[in-house]
């Protein structure tokens, strides 16, 4: 085995195992390893304790060169990064080459979101008399309720879930768990579809399953299913609007705001570690702006007595 597969295979394991990374940042580091391997072959250099800065500018010009985004530039440098510093962890090397390599700027974009007329139609589109019928209403009321993502949806089981006190318990990125609250709607359309449609859907696998949200053949429904159903949903109203998952999550986060939230409390019911990744929802609705400033501002509008 080579020396690169050896110290590979422990900083994978490291990520998984003391790290609690997901399976998508393993995954995707995985892959910028072996393109960093790749590159280092071509080069001529055979074990890691051999990279210089020339090298690390060679493989930085080779990211560029395979005109790779921004976001994916970033992505490799920060693996590289965390690959040199579990290398200085573990006394393989003293220097970490990727230490001062700075990340590109990334664009700022905000994320785009759904006004509550437009989600108003999307509510009343399911048949309530069918199995899946309910189970689509429970997707869609819970996902705008809590703002949850679509991977921490499809694996919610029901003990996640209390009714009682209208709390889920979810398991997010890096295993953390976190507490969220859901209203009456949710409350009303989830307890439906678990009471009826959800036993519907069991008898045709005829299998015990914990998790909450099944596809047809009653079995658990994948992240691409419930991303299916939503664009389903969409198609059988009068909406030109793109949905998926990660919009309600934005449009959850942005009416919070919009209705007077504080961003720590936001930030907590996301899941986000760090606050500045929830500060790309503080962007607020023209219409929001107007009625603040038309309410606040002392010169907004004549008072009654001095018309």
């Amino acid at each position: 085995m080579s020396t690169f597969q050896t110290y590979y295979e422990q900083f994978i394991q490291f990520l998984e195992v003391e790290k609690n990374a997901s399976p998508y940042t393993v995954q995707f580091y995985s892959n910028d390893l072996r393109m960093f391997e790749q590159i280092m072959r071509k080069e001529g250099i055979e074990d890691v304790t051999d990279v210089t800065p020339v090298f690390v500018r060679v493989f930085l010009t080779d990211l560029y060169d395979r005109r790779l985004s921004r976001k994916s530039v970033a992505r490799t440098i920060s693996c590289l990064r965390s690959f040199y510093f579990f290398l200085e962890k573990i006394e393989v090397v003293e220097h970490n080459p990727f230490m001062y390599v700075p990340l590109p700027r990334q664009d700022k974009r905000i994320p785009t979101f759904l006004y509550e007329e437009e989600l108003r139609p999307l509510f009343e589109v399911s048949d309530l008399t069918t199995p899946l019928g309910q189970r689509n209403q429970a997707l869609l009321e819970l996902m705008y309720a809590t703002g949850i993502r679509v991977s921490e949806c499809a694996g919610l089981t029901l003990s996640q879930i209390d009714f009682s006190i209208g709390m889920i318990n979810v398991i997010g990125k890096g295993r953390k768990e976190r507490y969220i609250p859901f209203g009456q709607f949710a409350h009303e359309a989830l307890h439906t579809y678990i009471r009826d449609g959800r036993d519907q859907l069991l008898q045709v696998s005829r299998e015990t399953i914990d998790t909450i949200f099944l596809n047809a053949r009653g079995q658990p429904i994948t992240e691409r299913g419930i991303r299916y159903v939503f664009n389903q949903m969409v198609k059988e109203t009068s909406l030109t609007v793109h949905l998926h998952p990660h919009k309600l999550r934005h449009t959850f986060a942005t009416h919070l705001l919009n209705e007077g939230a504080d961003l720590r409390s936001v930030q907590e019911l996301l899941g986000h570690e760090n606050l500045s990744s929830t500060q790309i929802y503080t962007h607020v609705t023209k219409d929001r702006l107007r009625n603040v400033y038309m309410h606040h501002h002392p010169r907004a509008k004549q008072k009654p007595d001095e018309q």
